[in-house]
């Protein structure tokens, strides 16, 4: 099974989108808010980078705006039920 990180920021427009897209399409993943103690610091260790958004899917990062985002997730997950709506 995929597991998908997602690393947001409170009041993030692209984290949103990202999180809405998800939900439409059925993806689950796992939030963690970069605004808590030491998540920031976590993904700067783990993934190289801490601005939000960040997703990490089976060890693969993706970062930058949901636009930038939302194709390499898409062939990441390979996944015919992700639709190629926009939000």
């Amino acid at each position: 099974m995929t597991e998908i990180l997602l690393y947001t920021s409170p009041g993030c427009p692209d984290c949103a989108a990202l999180k809405q897209w998800f939900a439409q399409n059925g993806i689950a993943c796992v939030e963690r808010d970069l605004s808590r103690p030491g998540v920031a610091d976590e993904a700067k260790r783990r993934h190289g980078v801490r601005v939000a958004p960040i997703t990490v899917i089976d060890g693969r990062v993706f970062y930058g705006t949901f636009a930038d985002q939302r194709p390499k997730i898409e062939a990441a997950l390979g996944d015919a039920r992700v639709s190629r709506s926009t939000v």
